[in-house]
């Protein structure tokens, strides 16, 4: 890898000459006259260098030669149940109604359902598809289509219990609130192939996020990292278009007056931040006319919106699929899409029915639909919540739920393809309860390992220094899972 931007930061902001004379009380006034009445001659000072606010997100080198060169990561937010897309378990019918066995249970307890909960039987049918012989049940037809692309993990295992906290680990590899995102890793490692738009971008297609924007955020590293959300519709980013009387002559001179300002003050202060706000006018600038092509659909053929189930002017997951192809197509680093709509505490069948019909058919375009264009092998395409759900049911009257299942952390399935992802894989196993994880144990710290390595990232050695330690996306854990690589 290059120098580590992080050096190059560092160095930037804590070596400034004039910084330095700053903070101690200093100018180069008094550093002159006491060199005058101490020796009777001015000690010249070299001129501090003159910083530029280049581009921080200008392609890098990452640490080896990696395959996949973007990502898209189609978060499904709330925990969707295993039991019901890809974890088939038979014994759960033979045990329809009975409580778990203890010797399962191991003492774990839940914040809505009692240790001696029943078992609840997945009233989906399940089946093998494609070479491969993948389970998947009849709620996913669609994905059932291209099981043979697919890395199918079925032993994740988390340490988050709740929302908030589970979706800040999944995302940050901490539960707390605070540290860089995925994407704001990748982009800070590896920059962003384009030069008109966001290196990581961000669209939510249902509820609002439990973790909030610390799921895209950049923590500590400079703010030109963090994730840019995009909005429903045609204005996709807030301010981006010119205010009446603003014509395209007077923005420009005012934009580059702005810019010198920003580059003086960055040459005295070194400070990231300012190179982030030099960065973030500029990338503004030229979004006005990206950012409003990028969003329309309209040129796409009638094949591929209808390979997708997108339509163009309306705001849904199919078009945020269809979009996330746009956007690495166009040479943006991570593309994340949120779908919070999977919490289903009551009616699990109504609940994945439903969000399955809403993101099976686009999940399986976007993979079709990247793969016809060669472009499947650089986009690595992860799919997942933040945990699973449990086998006992949760009923309760005073809350008023009835046949749904509680969160669930032990064990849990994902899904990868494309980027030197294996295809054609089930990776795991869980016990015949899908309660605990028997074979080839994934946890988040492995997978962000395993995500970092398919980047060309040792994910021991991508660190930035913050309050006198170095950090990493997998903090002190984490290993590669070769089994998931191809």
């Amino acid at each position: 890898m290059n120098l580590p931007l992080q050096l190059d930061l560092e160095r930037q902001r804590f070596l400034s000459r004039r910084w330095f004379f700053r903070e101690c009380g200093l100018g180069l006034g008094s550093l002159a006259l006491a060199s005058l009445l101490g020796q009777g001659a001015p000690v010249p000072v070299p001129a501090t260098p003159r910083l530029t606010g280049s581009n921080p997100l200008s392609p890098k080198n990452p640490h080896f030669k990696g395959q996949a060169k973007s990502v898209i990561y189609l978060f499904m937010a709330g925990a969707p149940s295993q039991l019901e897309l890809f974890d088939h378990k038979p014994t759960l019918a033979r045990y329809n109604g009975k409580p778990v066995p203890k010797d399962i249970l191991g003492g774990q307890t839940y914040a809505f359902i009692k240790p001696d909960s029943a078992i609840y039987a997945p009233e989906f049918k399940f089946a093998q598809h494609g070479k491969s012989g993948a389970w998947m049940s009849e709620a996913l037809p669609h994905l059932a289509g291209v099981a043979d692309e697919l890395t199918v993990i079925r032993s994740m295992t988390t340490d988050a219990f709740n929302h908030a906290p589970g979706q800040i680990f999944m995302n940050t590899g901490s539960q707390q609130f605070g540290r860089p995102s995925i994407g704001a890793w990748v982009t800070y490692g590896l920059g962003s192939a384009s030069q008109d738009l966001p290196g990581f971008v961000v669209m939510n297609s249902a509820g609002g996020l439990s973790g909030g924007a610390g799921n895209y955020g950049a923590g500590f590293l400079p703010t030109v990292y963090q994730g840019v959300q995009f909005r429903k519709g045609a204005d996709p980013v807030l301010y981006l278009s010119n205010p009446a009387g603003m014509s395209p002559s007077l923005q420009r001179t005012t934009l580059d007056a702005v810019r010198d300002l920003n580059e003086q003050r960055l040459g005295v202060m070194g400070d990231p931040e300012i190179a982030t706000r030099i960065n973030a006018f500029e990338m503004a600038y030229r979004m006005q006319t990206s950012a409003p092509e990028l969003m329309d659909l309209s040129k796409e053929s009638p094949e591929t919106l209808a390979l997708y189930g997108a339509e163009p002017g309306k705001a849904s997951f199919a078009n945020n699929c269809l979009l996330a192809r746009r956007l690495v197509e166009r040479g943006v680093r991570y593309v994340q899409l949120f779908h919070e709509a999977w919490d289903h505490h009551s009616d699990v069948k109504a609940g994945v029915k439903t969000q399955a019909g809403i993101t099976d058919k686009a999940c399986a375009a976007l993979i079709q639909d990247l793969k016809q264009r060669g472009l499947l092998d650089s986009t690595l395409v992860v799919w997942g919540g933040e945990f699973g759900r449990t086998p006992q049911v949760e009923a309760s009257t005073e809350l008023g739920r009835s046949l749904g299942r509680d969160h669930h952390p032990q064990a849990f399935t994902m899904w990868l393809a494309g980027g030197g992802s294996r295809p054609g894989v089930t990776v795991g196993e869980t016990d015949e309860f899908g309660f605990n994880v028997v074979r080839d144990r994934v946890h988040v710290h492995d997978l962000h390992a395993t995500l970092m390595h398919l980047l060309g990232f040792d994910h021991e050695k991508l660190t930035f220094r913050f309050q006198g330690r170095d950090y990493r996306l997998t903090d002190v854990h984490g290993q590669v899972i070769e089994k998931l690589i191809a």
